[in-house]
């Protein structure tokens, strides 16, 4: 069985003068990002893998989730394929997952996120927000194999939020 954890990068800062590769997290997208980090400590296998997108938006809350859950920010593998926003492409980098490991958390984008989540997962969402962070289970041992899954934790910042 396969488990993957989708998370959109937390919110980020459009008032900056950087370009949309670049631009970093407001404070808010910071506590969002590390508001779920907490809620997903206790919920990953000992071995999984976490790829992000190669977008300071998307690597920064990869790195606040990884302190969060244990992981050592080295350990984060930046994938250039991940800075997308059309599923087909987050689908591909998916299905290239070395089979080693059962469980894949990947940071990237919208409307990517949403889209891979309402084709493969068995629960409609109208929209993953910023920071939110979707699980998928798949009935497989293989990466390449998937196919419909069923959708395990929803976690979003609002649900965690005083």
């Amino acid at each position: 069985m396969k488990k993957l954890i989708l998370m959109r990068h937390a919110k980020s800062d459009w008032n900056q003068p950087a370009g949309d590769h670049e631009r970093p997290l407001l404070p808010s997208g910071v506590y969002d990002a590390g508001m779920i980090g907490v809620a997903l400590s206790g919920q990953l296998p000992d071995h999984f893998v976490v790829w992000s997108s190669t977008a300071r938006r998307a690597k920064e809350t990869a790195e606040i989730v990884a302190g969060k859950i244990g992981c050592p920010p080295e350990n984060i593998i930046l994938k250039p394929d991940l800075y997308t926003f059309d599923m087909r492409g987050l689908e591909r980098a998916i299905r290239t997952c070395d089979n080693l490991y059962d469980c894949l958390l990947v940071f990237c984008h919208n409307e990517a996120i949403t889209d891979f989540v309402n084709k493969f997962g068995d629960i409609f969402i109208d929209n993953v927000p910023t920071a939110g962070c979707v699980t998928l289970n798949f009935g497989t041992n293989d990466w390449d194999a998937f196919g419909i899954g069923t959708t395990g934790n929803v976690i979003f910042p609002r649900d965690l939020r005083p």
